[in-house]
């Protein structure tokens, strides 16, 4: 009968994301896990396996209980209160922890080694992901009248997620949330129906 595991699982995994999200996938060291954890490598190995393996687990616990408010709020009614929510939330996210500002997924997301070439690729695709459920939902406020139908849907979709990728790298270099809020209010403003008269629309 093998040796019973002597650790929460599901705390060595909160303590591994945190490390993950304040240093990102390349910056992790085993060292820096098994401290964080207090699980020595053979442990981590035993109930994640390797460090790619342990990263992707940590992703999918940061997607469901940290970025739970991007499907929350493509159930709001109206395009622009899709928008409002995901910004506001971002902002309060990127800022809640002071050790670890920003966003986990933007920045694993940036280069690194070809070693870490998987572990970018998987980011990208779940950005990528967010971003035509975005479109999807835009397309659905044209056909329901809420957005013009000259509205490009992909634009706004890229649009959204450029600004939310902005955030959290400003977010990681110092920006307060007050920053992030008064960003949030001048991206809103130019949003489709929020017409300018000496501007136009945007899109």
């Amino acid at each position: 009968m093998g040796r019973q595991r002597e650790f929460d699982v599901e705390q060595a995994l909160d303590a591994a994301l945190c490390v993950f999200w304040r240093k990102g996938y390349e910056g992790a060291s085993y060292t820096d896990l098994t401290q964080a954890t207090g699980v020595e490598r053979p442990g981590l190995y035993s109930a994640f396996g390797n460090k790619e393996a342990l990263f992707r687990r940590a992703m999918e616990r940061y997607f469901t209980h940290y970025l739970d408010y991007f499907p929350a709020a493509l159930e709001l009614p109206t395009s622009r209160e899709v928008v409002e929510h995901i910004f506001h939330h971002a902002a309060e996210l990127h800022t809640r922890h002071p050790d670890r500002p920003g966003c986990l997924g933007i920045h694993g997301a940036l280069a690194g080694s070809d070693d870490a070439e998987p572990v970018r690729q998987a980011l990208v695709d779940a950005r990528a992901k967010g971003e035509v459920m975005l479109c999807d939902r835009f397309e659905r406020a044209k056909q329901e009248g809420d957005l013009p139908p000259s509205a490009n849907s992909a634009v706004l979709a890229a649009y959204v997620m450029t600004v939310l990728h902005g955030m959290a790298v400003q977010a990681k270099a110092g920006f307060s949330r007050d920053m992030l809020e008064a960003i949030t209010e001048h991206a809103l403003s130019t949003w489709p129906g929020n017409v300018s008269p000496s501007t136009g629309n945007p899109f």
